[in-house]
């Protein structure tokens, strides 16, 4: 039998087990803290008519597309889709293998680019899938760049380069065209940079903030070999341009195409 105070006992030690457990779960919690990476990266699919990817660094998933249902999209991104939306991930300083993984069921995360490099500390980079998918291999070629931000930045001007992913062109020269702002029946040709090999990017180059048409030539030429009208470059933004597609195709998904890309 339970005395009075045996009574009084049991409901303190049970009051103390209830406030122990409330306070359990109302415990303020410790939210990691731990330092973001110092390095970034950004990815992007010109493997002309390669499948789409989820993009990787070693073993780590650094691209993915959600689906409607909230699961993985069994797209990736696909040919000249950039990865994370243009976003920078953030990426580890060293030696990383940078890989392009089918995102389809069929040969679902099957590597078909890798490149082995090494990644500074305190710098941004950008990884192409680039090249003409073998179909047979199920491979696509691949190639990493430094992003060299300018330090700093006048907010009047844009800051600009040239990156070539295209495989089988010859180095191209990037011009830029804009009416002249003091005589408007002329028109101003700006060379952005020198020839660019394959694999190859160009220099930052300044531009007035305005509205560009741009085109692309092999230096012994004046025949426009890619161009796309009508690109606005804002003042105090960075922005890279780069070639893809098949220099032999004249027309189609898969002819030579300057894709535009914010990288600040």
């Amino acid at each position: 039998m339970t005395t009075p105070m045996n009574g009084y006992r049991m409901l303190a030690v049970l009051g103390a087990a209830l406030a122990f457990a409330a306070c359990e779960k109302n415990a303020v919690q410790v939210l990691p803290n731990d330092p973001l990476l110092s390095a970034r990266i950004k990815f992007f699919n010109f493997g002309v008519s390669a499948p789409g990817v989820n993009f990787y660094a070693d073993a780590t998933k650094m691209t993915a597309i959600q689906s409607g249902t909230g699961s993985e999209a069994t797209t990736g991104v696909a040919y000249g889709g950039v990865g994370n939306g243009g976003a920078y991930a953030q990426l580890a300083p060293g030696s990383h293998a940078l890989t392009g993984r089918i995102a389809a069921a069929t040969d679902k995360d099957l590597a078909i680019a890798t490149v082995n490099a090494t990644i500074a500390d305190d710098k941004l980079y950008s990884f192409y899938m680039s090249g003409i998918y073998n179909t047979t291999t199920k491979t696509s070629d691949g190639f990493v760049v430094e992003d060299p931000i300018p330090t700093t930045i006048d907010y009047s001007t844009a800051y600009v380069r040239f990156v070539n992913a295209i495989s089988n062109a010859s180095p191209l020269t990037l011009f830029a065209t804009i009416r002249n702002a003091v005589d408007t029946t002329k028109i101003d040709t700006i060379s952005v940079n020198a020839a660019v090999a394959y694999k190859s990017a160009g220099g930052f180059t300044t531009l007035t903030g305005g509205i560009y048409n741009l085109f692309a030539r092999y230096t012994d030429s004046t025949t426009n070999k890619v161009s796309r009208t009508a690109v606005t470059f804002l003042g105090g933004r960075v922005y890279t341009i780069g070639a893809r597609g098949d220099i032999t195709v004249a027309t189609g998904g898969n002819a030579p195409a300057l894709d535009n890309t914010a990288n600040r």
